[in-house]
């Protein structure tokens, strides 16, 4: 049994296996210590940067990263404030080089699904510490884990954890969710192959077979067989997940996991889920916007704590420059006025106060944020390298075997919702939610050939 163990967690190219122990390792304890987890997975990648060097630095996709780098240290010389604008690159900069090493160290669809089980068992202490700030009064102070935990969540009545702020939460349980629902998925699916496989054994057994093979004797043999006691931790994981997901109050991350439902949905064929989940998103909308005749109809089913978080008649004195279409207008404003260096990375947020008289992080938007900050050279760079990304992952998909295609597109599935959660949000800020960013995206990349084991 240990050796079967010890096979599973070892990586098939002997000389990234301590690379791939350090990023388990790592990844399993990164979001309740950040610190030590950051050691593993830093040194899975730069371990893997050293040895992969020769191949990275010739591959066109590091090029244009190298490219970028370049760019984005150019600006610098031209920014308002050129302290913040250099401090800023280490949001970018150094998980660049995180990226061409995780890519290169993950290489089968077999590596994505332990990932997968690492987040998902690793994301369970995070809510259960959520729940009990919000209903316990559970409240931590500073420690060395370098993180608090403020009772009643932060801002109050959103469930924030171990993360500085609801919204953060909102982001990296976007990504558990996702992940921890297409493993149930592929659980699920290895249920119905048992229950096939059962009938079919006991109709060999009737000598209704004709004395054929049953195909199913692989499948109830293998290592990938259906667990019950699997199936039934995801689901519970899931569960807790989606109720985490809500109890943050982030309306991004409420839209993001109903479109990840609806993705599955359609990807497995399934038409009720399909029009199960439009059914709930048609009503939510309804009874946020649709006029108050239509409206009072809808909002007896559909709890208010949906609805009016969205219309925002939870915060109807919201000042004007609080609102994201406001902080978009000024970001699109200040691209006009310096589009091809931009005002420096960081330098948002001084600017937005002395035209407002009011301190905002970011504009809530990565990418007008990027074309403010570093101009439209460097943020168009960037997002036509995250297209490569993209685009070579969908190509991969049709490569890889049927049997993992569901893994893969899940993480597909997390790069398409990182983008939509960055349209009305930045995740760069965070450092453990900037790092499971770019090492979903780094997953993805690596993926090349459809190899599945």
């Amino acid at each position: 049994m240990t050796k079967i163990i010890w096979s599973y967690l070892r990586h098939s190219d002997p000389k990234l296996r301590f690379s791939w122990y350090c990023l388990q390792l790592g990844l399993l304890i990164f979001p309740w210590f950040p610190a030590l987890g950051a050691v593993g997975l830093f040194l899975g990648s730069l371990i893997t940067c050293v040895q992969e060097y020769r191949q990275i630095i010739k591959h066109s996709l590091y090029q244009g990263f190298i490219l970028l780098s370049l760019l984005l240290v150019i600006t610098v010389g031209f920014a308002a404030d050129k302290t913040a604008a250099f401090l800023g690159l280490f949001n970018l900069l150094p998980f660049f080089l995180l990226f061409a090493g995780w890519s290169h160290l993950v290489q089968t669809t077999w590596q994505l699904k332990r990932i997968s089980w690492i987040i998902t068992i690793g994301s369970l202490p995070v809510v259960i510490l959520g729940i009990g700030q919000l209903f316990l009064g559970w409240s931590v102070a500073s420690n060395i884990f370098g993180w608090s935990l403020i009772a009643g969540g932060n801002p109050p009545d959103r469930m924030a954890s171990v993360f500085m702020y609801a919204n953060t939460l909102a982001g990296y349980l976007v990504i558990v969710f996702i992940l921890s629902l297409g493993l149930w998925l592929q659980e699920w699916g290895r249920l119905r192959t048992r229950r096939w496989g059962d009938k079919g054994m006991g109709r060999k057994r009737d000598g209704e077979m004709g004395g054929q093979g049953d195909k199913s004797d692989s499948i109830l043999s293998s290592p990938s067989a259906f667990s019950v006691t699997s199936f039934l931790f995801l689901t519970l994981t899931v569960i807790i997940n989606f109720a985490g997901l809500i109890l943050t109050n982030s309306r991004n991350a409420w839209v993001i996991a109903l479109t990840a439902c609806l993705a599955y949905a359609v990807y497995q064929g399934w038409r009720l889920i399909v029009a199960f989940v439009t059914g709930i998103a048609i009503s939510v909308g309804l009874a946020a916007f649709a006029p108050p005749t239509i409206a009072k109809s809808f909002r007896k089913v559909v709890p208010a704590f949906f609805w009016a978080r969205f219309n925002d008649q939870l915060h109807p004195d919201r000042p004007v420059a609080l609102m994201r279409t406001s902080q978009w207008d000024f970001a699109w404003d200040l691209t006009i006025q310096r589009p091809w260096t931009g005002w420096g990375l960081r330098n948002f947020s001084d600017i937005y106060k002395a035209k407002t008289n009011l301190w905002l992080g970011h504009p809530h938007n990565l990418f007008l944020m990027l074309s403010a900050e570093t101009g439209l050279p460097a943020t168009l760079l960037f997002c036509g390298l995250l297209a490569w990304v993209f685009i070579r992952g969908v190509r991969s998909l049709r490569i890889i075997p049927k049997q993992d295609r569901l893994i893969f597109f899940s993480y597909l599935l997390v790069f398409a919702a990182w983008i939509l959660f960055n349209t009305v949000d930045v995740t760069l800020f965070d450092f453990r939610l900037n790092t499971f960013s770019w090492l979903m995206l780094g997953a993805i990349a690596g993926i090349k050939d459809g190899k599945s084991a």
